[in-house]
């Protein structure tokens, strides 16, 4: 078998979890990376490749073989030239000792040696960034290089754009030697382990633990677990999961012979699935519809975040509220009408939506929205942006009652909400028949929320009848949004007749 090698990436992932790197090296076909994660990993490619000019001119030593694999030894080979020649800035200055390979962000030429930037598309310093720089000044000491400085870059999130992208102001530069120490004094001994592990085609022996909720390899570390188990359960802490399940009490026979479950809510999933009840509390239902009155709204908004922000007068990571969807009763009985917003991609929407808002919705109507936390944040967001709009979104934000209310409080619970009160679980459970109410029946642009956000700022890019048919999806999807909200409200009127 041919030898394997150590990353910076790979000794990150043996320091928080030894089975994963064994299966990010000997199963990566096994990892179940969502559409949300691969988004992070591929915003953290352009932001690398932003930061790279951060210090004037450079010279990237990246080389790619014919099968578009890295090209690491003509990567070192090159450093080496680099560091020979003199070059002030070489982006992913490669290195290899003993087994240990690594590509520094950014190898910056100081006075008497090189100083190590990391590049990092969080805001702030996280622990294992200090695991990464740590692991890599040691390689390229015993390399000979001598390290006079280890900084992480970050994103400034209170950094706005104004139409020319400053990477000296959109990038944070923190010094981190210190804080590394402890970090770096660990590599030694840590290093044979990795390399022994991944030398070795056994598998490590490793229950499940805290670390493991969200990790990529969920699905294949927890196989032996029963669906539904008690890590299904609704608001339970996973640490107190984690104590169930060490006790033996992991799925819901177990946990209900063992009457350890108080919780009302989490009664009801277990009776439930076990017993397939149907839980409806009519007066809990009449009590939340009599907070209703008309004229009735249903609001649901669609946002984008920017890593990199290329709309005027925004900032890394905002909320930017593009697109609402607004379903509306004037009368009881009466007809059902629905009004839309969708801003244009590339230009800032904050101003325009915010006026529609108010044009559309009334001071002083009931309006429903689903988990409305979301849409009040970024009504009051808007609000403190605009202030000659402010009292109008206040009104509206005030009045904003919560559809979630009576499925959280349990008073309409059906098993196939599966222990979640979230509208892509609420509405199948509740419809499960009707075509038009399935996400998965929409144009496969967009079905739903992130679909919506990675989508969106894409737009400006795309020929005529691409951008046409794109917009036209996020119309139909976030339509569903208020639709279903219709529905289920409809539903729980019909319960309590």
């Amino acid at each position: 078998m041919a030898r394997r090698g150590l990353s910076k990436s790979k000794y990150v992932a043996f320091c928080s979890c030894e089975k994963l790197l064994w299966l990010r090296v000997y199963k990566s076909e096994l990892a179940e990376v969502d559409e949300a994660s691969q988004a992070r990993m591929d915003t953290g490619n352009d932001v690398g490749d932003l930061a790279m000019g951060l210090f004037g001119d450079y010279v990237e030593v990246t080389a790619h073989k014919e099968d578009g694999s890295l090209y690491l030894a003509k990567m070192i080979e090159d450093t080496q030239k680099c560091l020979a020649d003199g070059v002030e800035n070489i982006c992913e200055a490669s290195f290899s000792y003993n087994g240990c390979y690594c590509a520094v962000d950014i190898l910056k030429k100081e006075k008497g040696g090189y100083a190590i930037y990391e590049v990092k598309s969080s805001t702030d310093v996280k622990d294992y960034h200090l695991t990464d720089i740590a692991y890599q000044k040691y390689v390229l000491e015993k390399c000979g290089v001598n390290v006079t400085g280890t900084y992480i870059v970050h994103i400034d999130n209170t950094y706005v754009f104004d139409g020319n992208l400053d990477v000296t102001k959109l990038f944070m530069v923190e010094d981190v030697a210190e804080q590394m120490e402890n970090e770096y004094i660990k590599v030694p001994n840590l290093l044979p382990a990795a390399l022994k592990l991944i030398a070795s085609d056994q598998e490590p022996i490793k229950d499940i633990d805290e670390k493991c909720c969200g990790c990529e390899f969920w699905g294949y570390c927890a196989k032996h677990v029963p669906t539904p188990s008690v890590f299904d359960l609704y608001n339970m802490r996973t640490s107190k999961k984690l104590e169930f399940y060490r006790e033996g009490l992991i799925s819901y026979e177990d946990l209900q012979k063992a009457k350890c479950i108080d919780n009302p809510i989490r009664i009801m999933q277990l009776e439930g699935a076990l017993q397939g009840k149907t839980f409806i509390n009519k007066k809990g239902i009449s009590d939340f519809l009599k907070t209703l009155s008309y004229p009735l709204y249903f609001l649901d908004f669609e946002t984008m975040q920017q890593v990199i922000p290329d709309i005027i007068g925004t900032r890394p990571y905002q909320q930017i509220t593009f697109q609402y969807s607004l379903h509306y009763i004037e009368t009881e009985g009466g007809e059902l009408k629905h009004k839309e917003f969708l801003a244009e991609s590339g230009k800032n929407p904050l101003r325009d939506i915010a006026e529609q808002l108010c044009r559309d919705i009334p001071k002083n109507v009931c309006t429903m929205a689903y988990n409305k936390a979301f849409e009040c944040t970024r009504i009051r967001e808007l609000a403190d942006l605009f202030p000659d709009l402010s009292e109008h979104l206040l009104n509206i934000k005030n009045h904003i009652v919560d559809l979630l209310v009576p499925f959280q409080q349990g008073n309409y619970y059906v098993k196939e909400m599966g222990g979640s009160f979230s509208i892509k679980s609420v509405l199948p459970a509740l419809f499960p028949d009707d075509p038009s109410l399935n996400y998965h029946n929409l144009d496969e642009r967009v079905q739903n929320g992130g679909d919506a956000m990675t989508i969106f700022p894409k737009i400006k890019d795309m020929p005529p009848e691409e951008q046409e048919a794109t917009r036209k999806a996020l119309l139909e999807y976030c339509k569903l949004d208020t639709l279903a909200m219709v529905k289920i409200w409809q539903r729980l009127l019909d319960v309590v007749k």
